[in-house]
């Protein structure tokens, strides 16, 4: 743990040396296009000066807009900060640096002095220092991608919480970590798995895990009646030097109804409703109707297009429907282009031997029943178009959990049944996470992770994100 506490330090004072050098910089440019280049307005010759009159607002500047950066909470150890998190602070110490700065010129009124150049100075010190930030968060995103930069993280308890932490890591790759598995009691979760998260046996195998693997954290999710149980995993973890962290017991109660704000670094915890309100589901929908409406002139001719190349490529219908299973069982027709041949279900009972999928699902890679056609429409997702009719009736939505068939939903374990609680959807955040290359358990981690954590910008970045998967065919079969 003063291993990892050093490291924090140390990183904390490089990002803070890296702005003290930025911040001089944008000042030096701001110079240059003031007096130099004359923007963004020209400089009568009279006022013209050297930059060495200004080295001491560079400094003053500098040390400003540190303390403020700090205050705004720029410099708080925060996981799976993003970009938009750190412009914020930055634009409101930055803002405050000036203003103390001009502040002090004001009384000491210097000879040499340009408000419209500090102004400048400002502007330049938040885009600049904002591009540096967006530069380090892509090549961090690149270093995990490629497992540099990860921490390996331990869950002790496999129940409902340790599955919500699970699913957070899963479904926010920015949070840095990796699982290396978990350990619980219960033999038929500590010897199980979760999609690739791997069971490592009961508690008594921790501090074997400990010594022989790399682990950087072990959170903790186990009721506080394991309240001795969890000060000796605290010890052990402590006399090993491995962070750790507890979830509080309060969220073992009411996991998806949790609210926790901060009062002046007091945490307070209180109870929310687990479902949108009625508001956010009709802006939900109103959204889903504006694109489906404005999008239809191009999907008509492409749905027209396929339809002709379906009929040319084999015999029977172009599109077919099949029972699935919406929100709360609500069960309904799905409407697909036929991808296969036309007996393809009548065929499914002999390729059961072949299904390449987990969980309930019946997925074959290189299925057989595959046509010429539908192999493309399989891979670009174009199969799925016709349901765009299934999202006007409000069977389904854009964004939200695939329907699974009644065979399949008859199948899922308590936990997964989540995945029901909300309306389906044509894409998901599984989907933007490795489509059919994930196994069924992760892929109902993230439906949940989804359900308990909806908003409008998580539906925009999805369906962004859903663009370059469909375009590249990755994933999908």
């Amino acid at each position: 743990m003063t291993r990892h506490i050093t490291h924090e330090r140390l990183k904390l004072a490089g990002i803070i040396a890296l702005d003290a050098v930025l911040i001089n910089i944008a000042f030096v440019i701001s110079y240059i296009f003031r007096y130099r280049w004359n923007l963004p307005y020209p400089v009568d010759a009279r006022y013209d000066a050297p930059f060495y009159p200004y080295i001491p607002f560079s400094i003053m500047l500098t040390a400003f807009c540190l303390v403020t950066y700090r205050l705004n909470g720029l410099y708080d150890n925060r996981r799976g900060r993003r970009w938009l998190d750190e412009i914020y602070p930055l634009f409101s110490g930055t803002t405050a640096g000036i203003l103390i700065v001009m502040a002090i010129t004001f009384f000491v009124q210097p000879l040499v002095y340009s408000r419209g150049m500090l102004t400048l100075a400002g502007f330049t010190i938040v885009g600049l220092l904002s591009l540096a930030r967006l530069i380090s968060l892509e090549i961090a995103a690149s270093l995990r991608r490629h497992g540099i930069g990860v921490e390996q993280v331990l869950i002790v308890g496999a129940g409902e919480v340790g599955r919500a932490v699970m699913r957070s890591i899963l479904a926010d790759p920015a949070l840095g970590y990796k699982v290396l598995g978990y350990v619980d009691d219960d033999p038929h979760k500590g010897d199980g798995s979760l999609g690739r998260f791997k069971g490592l046996g009961g508690l008594d195998k921790l501090q074997d895990i400990i010594a022989s693997e790399q682990v950087d954290e072990v959170i903790i999710t186990l009721p506080w009646m394991y309240h001795r149980k969890i000060i000796q995993i605290i010890d052990e973890c402590e006399r090993k030097d491995v962070q750790v962290r507890v979830v509080p017991d309060m969220f073992q109660q009411r996991m998806r109804s949790v609210d926790l704000i901060t009062l002046s670094g007091i945490p307070l915890i209180g109870v929310k409703s687990g479902h949108m309100s009625s508001s956010a589901l009709l802006a939900k929908r109103v959204v889903e109707l504006t694109i489906c409406i404005v999008s239809s002139p191009i999907l008509a001719i492409i749905c027209a297009l396929v339809i002709l190349a379906i009929k040319l490529d084999s015999p029977g219908p172009a599109i077919f429907k099949q029972r699935r299973v919406g929100k709360d069982g609500y069960e309904f027709d799905i409407y697909k282009f036929r991808s296969m041949v036309n007996n393809a279900d009548e065929l499914k009972s002999k390729l059961k031997e072949l299904n390449e999928a987990d969980g309930p699902l019946f997925k074959i890679k290189d299925d057989p029943r595959m046509t010429r056609v539908g192999r493309f429409l399989r891979r670009t997702s174009i199969d799925e178009l016709p349901q765009v009719i299934n999202v006007l009736r409000g069977e389904m939505s854009i964004v939200g959990p695939r329907p699974g068939t009644p065979e399949e939903v008859a199948q899922y374990e308590p936990w997964q049944k989540t995945r029901i609680s909300t309306k389906p959807g044509l894409t998901g955040l599984w989907q933007v996470s490795g489509r059919s290359d994930i196994p069924f358990d992760e892929m109902c981690l993230l439906d949940i992770y989804y359900i308990e954590n909806w908003s409008l910008g998580l539906d925009i970045r999805i369906m962004l994100q859903t663009i370059p998967y469909i375009l590249l065919g990755k994933g999908a079969y």
